[in-house]
């Protein structure tokens, strides 16, 4: 299982990226890091910086084909910088149309609004996201973890770092579901 982790240059919140990046390897997955630009990229612990990460792969070469999911880490400068770039977002929509299971957290689903990927979909996230997942056609829960499978793919959505054992546990086994029998 090869998952694309999608974060921008900086305000990642590092525990919603190192937590399920550890869960995948633990998984026997490849997690890799994609971005909007080569180089280290800047997590945060809420609005102190935190540890640097090296990217994988910047988003412009990396196409949905060659991983098997994809995970939205929060934090809440890094979805809305990913939501400005046209590429990232078309990336995280290529998943939906591809049908392939996408895993987001807290502030995440920013990018999945702006890719039109909420729309009809059942999903959770930080709580001030509410307005803007309902006007992008979504229904907001209020729920630890929420899987919502009635769409082209699966969709693994989560409040905030203390969901996180919840969020790995839902999302891995979704994307076991989906991976099974793949060669990666």
């Amino acid at each position: 299982m090869k998952v694309a982790f999608l974060v921008a240059p900086e305000g990642v919140e590092q525990v919603e990226l190192t937590d399920p990046w550890q869960a995948v390897r633990d998984a026997g997955g490849t997690p890799r890091l994609v971005s909007t630009k080569p180089g280290r990229i800047q997590a945060f612990n809420h609005l102190d910086k935190a540890d640097t990460f090296e990217v994988d792969q910047v988003v412009k070469d990396a196409t949905v084909e060659e991983y098997d999911a994809l995970v939205l880490p929060g934090g809440v400068a890094n979805p809305d910088f990913l939501r400005l770039d046209n590429k990232a977002v078309a990336f995280a929509k290529g998943f939906f149309d591809a049908g392939k299971p996408v895993a987001a957290i807290c502030h995440a689903p920013w990018t999945l609004v702006e890719a039109d990927a909420v729309r009809g979909r059942t999903l959770t996230s930080w709580p001030s996201l509410r307005t803007d997942i309902t006007n992008a056609g979504g229904t907001w829960v209020d729920e630890q973890v929420k899987v919502c499978t009635g769409g082209p793919n699966a969709l693994i959505t989560s409040r905030k770092p203390d969901d996180l054992k919840a969020f790995r546990e839902a999302f891995l086994e979704e994307f076991a579901k989906t991976t099974k029998g793949s060669a990666r």
